[in-house]
């Protein structure tokens, strides 16, 4: 197969994915949402066998998916747990309240600017919990922190069994400052493989 077919391909598979989206707006009733949720996760598994990396339609977020976030946080994790700088950054945004909230701001829109928008793959939503945030976004942006909390704590890097308040807030911060390059690794891991 040469690479025109496969291009075209793609393109007959993503035009299948905006109608299947289009159709899902269109629907009256819970189980032609259900049919048409169904049709679009057989159109996703119906892509070619062939081993390639870019250029799949991504839909849902299950245990491979979740797998692979946590690869990728712990292949950029692994190093934020050894360099003393994390817990020095930890401390300086613990100071810096302000500061904190755009770390965790900046480490989400990564997130959201690899999922969505740098187009490595064609990602789109298949729930929203509540009705607002994706799946994919919430399960690999969790699965970022939970890992960085996990590590770190397994490490000794952070400390909670205290009774003070200020070493809670300081380990929440360091968590917070690993938590950035591991939310990068959670979103590459997750959708490279193309699954």
């Amino acid at each position: 197969m040469s690479a025109d077919d496969l291009e075209t391909d793609d393109d007959g598979i993503s035009e299948l994915f905006d109608e299947l989206e289009e159709l899902a707006t269109i629907v009256d009733s819970p189980e032609e949402r259900r049919q048409v949720r169904e049709a679009m996760r057989a159109a996703a598994e119906a892509q070619d066998d062939e081993p390639v990396v870019f250029g799949r339609i991504i839909y849902g977020f299950d245990r491979k998916d979740l797998a692979e976030s946590v690869l990728g946080s712990l292949l950029f994790g692994i190093p934020m747990a050894v360099e003393s700088g994390t817990v020095e950054a930890g401390r300086h945004i613990a100071q810096h309240p302000l500061y904190l909230l755009g770390t965790l701001a900046s480490a989400v829109v990564m997130v959201i600017g690899i999922l969505y928008v740098a187009d490595f793959q064609d990602v789109r939503v298949a729930n929203r919990i509540l009705g607002l945030v994706p799946r994919r976004l919430a399960g690999v942006t969790l699965t970022a922190f939970v890992v960085a909390v996990a590590l770190l704590t397994g490490w000794g890097v952070v400390e909670w069994s205290t009774t003070d308040p200020a070493v809670v807030w300081a380990s929440f911060c360091v968590c917070s400052v690993a938590f950035v390059p591991m939310a990068i690794g959670a979103a590459l891991g997750d959708i490279l493989p193309g699954s």
